[in-house]
């Protein structure tokens, strides 16, 4: 545990990126900010998905929480993402299977249901408006690509009995899509999309029902065990907790050595055109499904309740985001829609998401009493909300689901503290290099 530095992309700030979302929040939360002497059961270190829902969880179980979001709740990547509700986890089934076995491969996937339904318990009790549309389409760019894609859902259809899934072939995806780029997909009735910072800033209001205590503006600067308790300090203030929880995926800087090691960030880029018109949206993507392509730098996009193509395309490896991120996205949405090329884009906007080696998100003890669940690796909607429960089930003593994903390998980042970035940087643009093969 170390100091943190900001710069750039992750520097805080007062303001939400300035994206659909934020010009479309639905009931905006208050959270004070903090300063002086404090103490609480679980102090929890960042305001996204993961942090907003373990402060939920321990609050009604009866703890006494704090929560420290270095700028506003739902600020990362919580509250700028393509809002997609995936089911399962980064790594297919057959990986799992290869990696730890059968039995533990079924375990994450009924872990990976139960975060699935998590996010249908969040928003019906808490009475989240968040604009959940059903229905997600993985969509092949290569005619190769198809074959594996029919075996799998027909292995989740009859290994693992999961009903919701079926294959989708090249005259059915060209009709739901208006692109002649895709060969096959699979469809997923339980996946989605949903209005992310609406769906944090709901668990946010819901985690303060129970009485946990959020605060904005609070950027934490280092955590130090002193006398059997951690102190996380801020600029302004001092928490003494008897456990952590490091919630900060992509914007974790300088905390811990040992989660920045195996977690590290990567930008990814969003716009959103004018209003279409209802007929016209339609015609882009039928039924209002999402869509998610197969390139290893994945084009994902939607239609907006109110008639826009929300598209998110291109990523870029270092802390600074383009000047013209409109600029930076549009080639990709025109690859995809040509006919889209007089349409203004009204929003434009960047994130910094967190992969790990493996694309397994990273959910371990680092010591006693110092959690961590971070490493999403792009599906965070589901599970980011879903590993904060864990987090907390695991804290006050039911641990099961907290083990399973702890035996999931996450290895470091080859290279050590110098060379991981560049090393990243490099195989990261070799598997882009594929999509334009």
């Amino acid at each position: 545990m170390s100091s943190r530095q900001s710069a750039n992309a992750l520097a805080p700030s007062t303001l939400h990126a300035p994206s659909y979302y934020a010009a479309t929040v639905a009931r905006a939360v208050v959270a004070s900010p903090l300063d002086g002497a404090h103490s609480c059961d679980v102090c929890i270190v960042g305001g996204g998905f993961t942090g907003c829902a373990a402060a939920l969880h321990l609050a009604r179980r009866g703890l006494k929480v704090k929560l420290l979001e270095q700028s506003r709740l739902g600020w990362g990547a919580s509250g700028r993402n393509g809002g997609q509700v995936h089911v399962g986890l980064r790594r297919d089934q057959d990986w799992l299977e290869g990696k730890l076995g059968a039995s533990d491969a079924h375990k994450l996937w009924e872990l990976a249901l139960a975060g699935r339904a998590h996010l249908d318990e969040l928003i019906e009790t808490y009475g989240i408006e968040c604009d959940f549309r059903p229905g997600l389409l993985h969509a092949d760019h290569k005619a190769r690509y198809t074959r594996a894609t029919r075996r799998y859902v027909a292995r989740l259809q009859e290994a693992y009995g999961y009903a919701h899934i079926r294959y989708v072939d090249q005259e059915e995806i060209r009709a739901l899509v208006a692109t002649d780029g895709y060969y096959g997909a699979s469809f997923d009735a339980r996946g989605g999309h949903l209005h992310p910072l609406n769906y944090v800033l709901g668990i946010a209001r819901g985690a303060q029902s129970h009485g946990a205590q959020l605060h904005e503006g609070a950027e934490v600067l280092h955590i130090e065990r002193a006398r059997g308790a951690f102190v996380v300090a801020t600029a302004q203030a001092q928490v003494r907790a008897s456990q952590v929880i490091l919630a900060c995926n992509g914007y974790l800087r300088g905390i811990s050595r040992e989660v920045e090691a195996h977690v590290m960030p990567i930008n990814n880029f969003i716009a959103v055109t004018e209003p279409l018109g209802d007929a016209r949206a339609a015609e882009i993507v039928q039924h209002g499904y999402a869509v998610a392509d197969s390139r290893f730098v994945v084009n994902y996009y939607r239609t907006t309740v109110d008639h826009r193509l929300l598209f998110g395309g291109g990523e870029n490896y270092s802390y600074r985001f383009p000047k013209d991120i409109a600029g930076f996205v549009r080639p990709h949405l025109l690859k995809v829609f040509p006919q889209l090329s007089a349409v203004r884009l009204d929003y434009a906007w960047g994130g910094t998401l967190a992969i790990t080696p493996t694309r397994m998100p990273f959910i371990r003890e680092i010591e006693p009493g110092f959690y961590n669940a971070s490493g999403f690796s792009g599906l965070g909607v589901v599970l980011a909300p879903y590993a904060g429960k864990i987090v907390a089930d695991a804290i006050a003593g039911e641990r099961h689901a907290f083990e399973a994903f702890a035996r999931v390998p996450v290895p470091r980042f080859p290279g050590g503290p110098a060379l991981r970035w560049p090393t990243l940087v490099a195989a990261m643009s070799l598997y882009a290099l594929r999509d334009r093969l």
